[in-house]
């Protein structure tokens, strides 16, 4: 396979392994979607409690997405959602203590997980494939307006 045979493969597949990896994470656990744990983990990422908007911009989701995925976390006692105090059309995520203990609960099993799936990769094949995701991510930020 040549170079651009190679890219073409990589893209493609990066759509096919996220459809895998979506069945496979939803299976992993029926109460929290594969989906909805991505908004969790992108909500914990942030200092103080984010704006809807923040979260979807951070893991690459609409506005319209994150605010129907927040809204059914809240419904699960994961989150909530209030108005921002200085801006009345903001909504802000946080993460309840329901929802901490819930993931910390679930730690060992992510890790199990997470090792399952890279199977057979060493330290130096984990970082090749970290610092090309890496590359590609930054890619396409820039390509993105």
């Amino acid at each position: 396979m040549n170079e651009i045979e190679q890219k073409a493969y990589i893209f493609g597949t990066i759509f096919t392994l996220s459809n895998w990896l979506q069945v496979l994470g939803d299976e992993f656990d029926k109460n929290i979607t594969t989906k909805q744990w991505l908004f969790a983990l992108g909500v914990s990422r942030f200092p103080e409690p984010p704006t809807i908007t923040e979260v979807a911009n951070f893991i690459g989701y609409s506005r319209q997405n994150a605010k129907r995925i927040a809204a059914a976390l809240q419904k699960k006692e994961y989150v909530i959602i209030s108005q921002d105090k200085n801006d009345a059309r903001a909504l802000r995520i946080e993460l309840t203590s329901k929802s901490i203990e819930y993931f910390k609960r679930r730690d060992k099993r992510e890790i199990e997980f997470l090792e399952e799936i890279f199977t057979g990769f060493n330290a130096e094949l984990t970082h090749s494939v970290y610092t090309g995701i890496t590359r590609l991510e930054q890619n396409i930020k820039a390509m993105n307006p």
